[in-house]
């Protein structure tokens, strides 16, 4: 594909790219004609996704189960939906909701609701169930406002913000799964309490997961260093698990009012993971499975790279990350998106399989794909669709 350098699209005559940066802040100085990185055309950025989810939708059936790893996939579908407007997409994301009947677990007994990890139907209060209310929400939105549509996100997260309890959060995927939920709740219903309790469940999170140091999180409370440590017993963050916290932020700050008081909260931890990020980048343009210790887990992986990549082009879009700064860094994570992760079939490769930390010696290659893998290309081409020219 034709693709313009960033010569032609920042001025100047020099870059700082992520890829040449230490975690001391040292950067070195490249010239702009010599970046690796490039952005697309709009077109070009819409024939990514369609050559992508093509390839997915293809492949894969709509009836599956509400479940988490599904689910992310269909905000990434409605993203991409979102930009291209291709009915094909929404008409899949219709079928698996309906598939469900609208619902995460489906238990209507709340004396057995629990909030702790399960897969089955009484763990209604767990976060990995309810990453699926946010399909549904943007389903509701986009019409027909069925009110079966948003009836038992209604019940469901309606009930769990008048509990009293605050530790629904305890792992980092939790903020991807439900922090946007929140945030939609709010917009549907008006009600207030879906960021009080949002802002009081962060906030639990972060006395758990948050290492304040580094404006990273730890996927959870066992890998805290230095309790937990990577092979070269440095702090061991885990970039899915950082990812899912970083698109959260900017799925949050998409819906928060601009005027809400909480939202200078999120504003400066979105940006002060920025910049973290930025300067743990790989030269090739993905992040490594272990953020800061490369040999523990070395290679490319797309689903934390993808995450991250989107969260840039969104705060790039909407005016919270610097173009100039972080372009470059979002124009890598494009660069080694499309270039590496997703194979000429369109089927998206080098995803790190479902887990919780990264593994030592775990094969990660061109055949390893995943629903939430796919899911978070989508998001971050749907955002480079929106940057680009």
């Amino acid at each position: 594909m034709k693709k313009r350098t960033m010569a032609a699209i920042l001025a100047g005559g020099t870059l700082l790219l992520a890829g040449c940066a230490d975690m001391a802040g040292n950067r070195a100085a490249v010239p702009a004609q010599e970046a690796r990185a490039m952005i697309p055309t709009r077109a070009e950025a819409l024939a990514v996704i369609d050559k992508v989810n093509g390839y997915w939708q293809r492949t894969t059936p709509a009836a599956e189960w509400s479940f988490w790893n599904v689910a992310v996939y269909h905000t990434g579908n409605l993203a991409a939906y979102e930009v291209t407007r291709n009915e094909a997409y929404r008409q899949y994301s219709e079928r698996w909701a309906e598939y469900n009947g609208w619902q995460g677990a489906k238990s209507d007994d709340k004396a057995e609701w629990k909030l702790t990890y399960g897969e089955t139907d009484d763990h209604v209060l767990f976060g990995d169930w309810q990453v699926c209310f946010q399909a549904y929400l943007d389903l509701y939105r986009l019409g027909p406002q069925d009110p079966r549509r948003v009836a038992r996100a209604r019940e469901v997260m309606g009930y769990e913000i008048g509990t009293d309890r605050v530790d629904y959060w305890w792992w980092a995927d939790g903020l991807y799964m439900v922090m946007p939920v929140m945030t939609k709740m709010y917009r549907l219903t008006g009600d207030r309490r879906y960021l009080d309790k949002m802002v009081a469940y962060f906030e639990y999170a972060n006395g758990v997961m948050y290492d304040p140091e580094t404006h990273l999180y730890y996927r959870d409370a066992r890998y805290v260093w230095p309790k937990h440590q990577s092979v070269n017993g440095k702090k061991d963050f885990w970039a899915r698990g950082d990812g899912w916290v970083f698109a959260a932020l900017a799925k949050v700050l998409a819906d928060l009012p601009r005027d809400d008081p909480y939202r200078p909260l999120f504003e400066d931890r979105f940006r002060a993971m920025a910049q973290t990020l930025r300067g743990i980048q790989a030269p090739e343009g993905y992040w490594t499975r272990s953020l800061i210790d490369p040999a523990h887990a070395p290679g490319p992986e797309t689903s934390g790279t993808a995450f991250f990549t989107y969260g840039m082009l969104w705060g790039i879009n909407n005016g919270l990350l610097d173009r100039g700064t972080y372009l470059p860094v979002a124009a890598k994570g494009w660069d080694y998106l499309t270039r590496t992760a997703i194979q000429p079939d369109g089927k998206v490769g080098y995803v790190q399989p479902i887990g919780d930390r990264a593994i030592p010696g775990q094969v990660v290659d061109r055949d390893s794909t995943a629903h939430f893998g796919v899911g978070a290309v989508l998001l971050a081409a749907s955002e480079m669709a929106k940057l680009a020219p």
